[in-house]
C-alpha cells in the first residue's frame, strides 16, 4: 500500500449535519476520515505508535460571508500546526489567507479519531488529506458558479477566493457560492485536481505568520493557566514523594487555619501501572492559589511505604552497566556473525554511554480548570491528548464520555508531558468534592519536576572490530532502558519494538556483521514520552561511537562518518530486525542513505569543515534519522584552559521532504539546538531513596542566554517532490546535538565525554 493511498480517504459533504458548532446555516462543510481498509496491514505492536489506526478526521467549512474555517484537532504548543493546517487548505482551495480561520477542536475521538499531538505526526499524517479537502471544495465552488452562469465548468476558474468566468470575467465570491456548493456531491477522488506544486502560493514559501502570533505576543492568547470561570476556587495537591506510596493519614488542622483555605480533599492514588491517572495525595482548596500553597505547606501527611523507596540513580546506573556488559538480552538484530568478526578484528573498540532521566520542564507547568456538576464535566486545559483526557475523566468520574467536554487551550510547551492528563483528572476530582464548583488546579514548578513522567535513563554499550585499514567489520550494541510501556502494563522490562526502532535497530551504517541486544531494565518511576523519545540516547551512543572509531582509525570524523553510512541505498528497515512488529505509515520504514549523506555534507560545508581553528576550539559532527526526517549538526565548541565551554556556532541541516512552512521548520530546528545543548550540558534528574533530588530550576538547570550558541544556522534541504511522505519537524532536531557537541569537545581537548550531562567534566 502506498503512502498516497493510505491518506486518500473519501471526502464527505456534511453540510446538513451537526458536526461543527458555530458555523452558520448555508455553509459548505466537508469532512474526511481514514477508511477501515487502510489498516489492512496488521501489526502486533503498541497501538499508540501505529499510524494506520489513527482514523484521522478533518473538517473545513466555508460560510456565506466567505470565511473559511479549518477545524484543527491537534494541539498547538509552538510547532505551528494551527497555522500550517489552514495554510495547506488555503493553497489548494485558492483562498485568500486573510479570510482563513482556525477553530480548535474539543476532545472527541468518535468525531476526530486520534487527537494525540505527538510523534511529529500532525502535518505528515494529514498533508494529503488537507490538500484533497481544499481541492474538493475548490472544484465544488467552481461547479456551483458554472451552474449558476449556465456555462461548462471548464470555462471557470477559482482565483484568490473568487470563481472567475474566463470568457466574460464575471466573478462570484466563495461566500456567494457556499450555499449552492453545499448542495453538490463531492468530486470522486479520481477526479480531484490537485495543484501543481510549482503554483503553490503559500505552501513552502515561508512568508506566512503564525495565525496566533498577534494574540501570543500581546498576551491575549489563552493558555491552560489562563482559563477563568465565575465562582472558581483554586487548588494545589500534595502528592506522594515516592511512586507507589499513598496517604496513610493526614492532619489538616493547621492547614484549615490558613486565611483563604476552604477545604482539603483526599485523592485516591491509582495502582501501578497508572495510565494517565493521578498519583493520589491531598488537595488543598482555597480562594486563591497562594493560600492553597501555604495551606499545603502546613499539611502533616504520613505516607505508606513503596516498593520504589530504595530507588537510587547511582545504584541503578550500576545495574544497567552490569546488564549491558554481558550477553543474554533479547537479540533484536543479527546480521552475519558479530562475535566471530570481533574475535578476528585487528583492533577492538569498546565504549559505554549514559544518559540520565530528564524532565520536560515546560515553561507552562500543567494546569487545568474543571467543573463537574449535574452529571457532566467540562474542562479547559493545555493538553496534547484531548480525546484521552476525555476518556480518563469519564472513567474516573464514572460518567459517559458524551457527558465530558474537553476544551483545548494553547500549550506553553509540551514535549510529551501534556499527553498525560493526570492533572486534569485531579482538578475534576476536586470539583466533584466541592459540590460542582469550578476548580483551577495549578502545578508549581516543584510539582512539575518532582512528579513528571520522566524521559528514560539509558545505558548503551557498543563494541566494534576494525580491520587493518581501520574499517569496521563488526558492530555490537546493547541498549538498556526502562520502557514507556511500564505505565500501561505491569512489569515490562524490555524496550518496546517502536522504542528500539528509534535509531537502534535501524542503525544506518554499512557494516557486514551486526548484533543488537536489548537487556532487561525495570522501571522505578513514571516513564513518559519526551521530545524525540529513545532517539536521544540511541543517537548519542551511535554517533559518539562513530567518532570514536574515526579517532581509532586516525581518520577525519566527517569523512569516516560518510564511509560508515556508505553508498547511497534505500533500506526497508523492517528487514533489519529479527524481532520487530509495529505499524506506521509507509515511508517510515525507508532508510535513504543518500538523504542522510546529503545533510552531513550540507552541514559540514556550511560550517567550513576542516578549517584551521585556534587551540581549544574544534568542530564536531553527528547525524540521525527520525520521524522520516534526516538531520545533521556541526557544533563549534570552545573550551578554555579553565574548562569553560562556549559554543560560537551551530550549523544544522534538515531534510524533511516536502516543506509546508519553512519559517516553522527553521524555528523548530533552532529550538531543538537550544534544547539539545541544554540536555547535553545540564539536564539530569537523579533519584535517592525513591525521590527526585532536583525540585526546581536550581537543580534541573536549563541553558541560559549567555550559554546558548552565539549563532545558529539552519539549512533546509530543497524538496520538490510532493508525492513523497512528509517528515516530522518538531522532534528530529534534538538527537544529533549532544553527540555533535561532545565530538567537538573531543576534537578540541582530547577529552571523551560518554556520560551526560557534561556539567563540570571539562574542569
Amino acid at each position: 500500500m502506498k503512502y498516497d493511498d493510505i491518506l486518500g480517504a473519501p471526502i464527505a459533504n456534511v453540510s446538513r449535519r451537526a458536526f461543527l458548532t458555530g458555523i452558520a446555516a448555508g455553509s459548505l462543510i466537508l469532512s474526511v476520515g481514514l477508511p477501515a481498509h487502510a489498516a489492512e496491514e496488521k501489526y502486533a505492536g503498541d497501538a499508540m505508535a501505529n499510524g494506520l489506526r489513527e482514523d484521522p478526521k478533518v473538517f473545513i467549512a466555508i460560510a456565506e460571508d466567505g470565511t473559511v474555517t479549518v477545524l484543527c484537532h491537534r494541539s498547538e504548543m509552538g510547532q505551528g500546526v494551527r497555522t500550517s493546517w489552514p495554510l495547506v487548505v488555503a493553497d489548494e482551495l485558492e483562498a485568500d489567507w486573510a479570510k482563513m480561520k482556525v477553530a480548535q477542536a474539543q476532545g472527541d475521538e468518535p468525531k476526530f479519531g486520534n487527537q494525540d499531538t505527538d510523534g511529529s505526526r500532525s502535518m505528515r499524517h494529514h498533508f494529503m488529506t488537507l490538500r484533497r479537502m481544499g481541492a474538493a471544495a475548490r472544484q465544488m465552488l467552481e461547479q456551483a458558479a458554472a451552474t449558476q452562469w449556465g456555462v461548462p465548468v471548464t470555462e471557470v476558474e477559482a482565483v484568490n477566493h473568487e470563481v472567475v468566468h474566463k470568457g466574460s470575467d464575471k466573478r462570484l465570491g466563495y461566500g456567494e457560492l457556499a450555499k449552492a456548493a453545499a448542495d453538490l456531491p463531492v468530486p470522486a477522488r479520481e477526479s480531484l485536481k490537485l495543484k501543481d506544486p510549482a503554483k503553490f502560493r503559500y505552501i513552502g514559501k515561508g512568508e506566512t505568520p503564525l495565525i496566533d502570533g498577534f494574540d501570543i505576543t500581546t498576551g491575549k492568547a489563552m493558555y491552560g493557566i489562563d482559563a477563568q470561570l465565575d465562582g472558581m476556587v483554586f487548588a494545589v495537591v500534595a502528592r506522594p514523594p515516592v511512586l507507589g506510596s499513598n496517604v496513610k493519614s493526614f492532619d489538616d488542622a493547621e492547614t484549615l487555619k490558613v486565611p483563604g483555605v476552604l477545604k482539603t480533599v483526599a485523592i485516591d492514588g491509582t495502582p501501578e501501572p497508572a495510565v494517565f491517572q493521578p498519583l493520589g495525595g491531598v488537595a488543598v482548596v482555597a480562594t486563591n492559589t497562594w493560600a492553597a500553597m501555604k495551606g499545603r505547606e502546613a499539611l502533616k501527611i504520613e505516607w505508606t511505604d513503596s516498593p520504589h523507596s530504595s530507588y537510587s540513580s547511582e545504584a541503578y546506573k550500576a545495574t544497567l552497566e552490569e546488564a549491558v556488559r554481558k550477553p543474554g538480552g533479547v537479540v533484536v538484530r543479527n546480521d552475519g556473525d558479530a562475535d566471530k568478526a570481533l574475535a578476528g578484528a585487528a583492533k577492538r573498540i569498546e565504549a559505554e554511554y549514559y544518559i540520565p532521566h530528564l524532565a520536560h520542564a515546560t515553561m507552562e507547568p500543567p494546569a487545568a480548570v474543571v467543573q463537574v456538576a449535574n452529571g457532566k464535566c467540562e474542562a479547559w486545559s493545555c493538553v496534547q491528548s484531548p480525546q484521552a483526557t476525555r476518556d480518563h475523566l469519564a472513567t474516573r468520574l464514572g460518567i459517559p464520555a458524551e457527558n465530558v467536554t474537553v476544551n483545548v487551550t494553547l500549550l506553553g510547551g509540551g514535549f510529551g508531558r501534556k499527553s498525560k492528563p493526570d492533572y486534569v483528572v485531579e482538578a475534576a476530582l476536586v470539583s466533584k468534592a466541592m459540590d460542582g464548583k469550578p476548580v483551577k488546579l495549578t502545578w508549581t514548578r516543584e510539582d512539575d519536576i518532582t512528579n513528571d513522567y520522566f524521559h528514560a535513563v539509558s545505558m548503551e554499550r557498543l563494541e566494534a572490530g576494525l580491520d587493518d585499514a581501520g574499517k569496521p567489520t563488526s558492530w555490537l550494541h546493547r541498549s538498556a532502558a526502562p520502557t514507556i510501556i511500564s505505565i500501561f502494563a505491569p512489569d515490562p522490562k524490555q524496550e518496546a519494538d517502536w522504542e528500539m526502532a528509534m535509531g537502534l535497530i535501524d542503525m544506518p551504517f554499512a557494516i557486514p556483521n551486526v548484533r543488537i541486544e536489548n537487556p532487561q531494565a525495570e522501571a522505578h518511576t513514571r516513564i513518559g514520552w519526551f521530545r524525540s523519545v529513545y532517539n536521544v540516547p540511541h543517537a548519542f551512543a551511535v554517533q559518539s561511537f562513530a567518532a570514536e572509531l574515526a579517532a581509532a582509525a586516525g581518520r577525519d570524523q566527517k569523512e569516516y562518518l560518510l564511509e560508515l553510512i556508505g553508498a547511497p541505498r534505500q533500506v526497508d528497515t523492517r528487514d533489519l530486525s529479527v524481532k520487530w512488529n509495529y505499524g506506521e505509515d509507509p515511508g517510515v520504514y525507508l532508510l535513504d542513505t543518500k538523504r542522510l549523506r546529503g545533510v552531513v555534507e550540507t552541514a559540514a560545508e556550511a560550517a567550513n569543515w576542516g578549517r584551521d581553528m585556534p587551540k581549544g576550539r574544534a568542530l564536531g559532527i553527528a547525524a540521525h534519522r527520525s520521524f522520516v526526517t534526516y538531520v545533521a549538526a556541526v557544533v563549534e565548541a570552545d573550551v578554555s584552559d579553565k574548562g569553560v565551554l562556549t559554543i560560537p556556532r551551530v550549523d544544522i541541516a534538515v531534510d524533511c521532504g516536502p516543506q509546508i512552512n519553512p519559517d516553522r521548520i527553521r524555528s523548530q530546528m533552532e529550538g531543538a539546538v537550544i534544547m539539545g545543548i541544554s540536555l547535553a550540558t545540564l539536564g539530569e534528574i537523579t533519584f535517592k531513596d525513591g525521590r527526585t533530588e532536583q525540585t526546581n530550576f536550581d537543580g534541573f538547570e536549563v541553558t541560559r542566554i549567555d550559554a546558548a550558541p552565539k549563532e545558529i544556522h539552519v539549512h533546509i534541504m530543497p524538496a520538490s517532490d510532493y508525492s513523497l511522505p512528509l517528515g516530522g519537524v518538531g522532534e528530529p532536531g534534538v538527537p544529533p546535538i549532544a553527540p555533535a557537541l561532545t565530538n567537538a569537545i573531543f576534537n578540541a581537548t582530547g577529552k571523551r565525554i560518554r556520560n551526560l550531562p557534561i556539567r563540570d567534566q571539562l574542569a
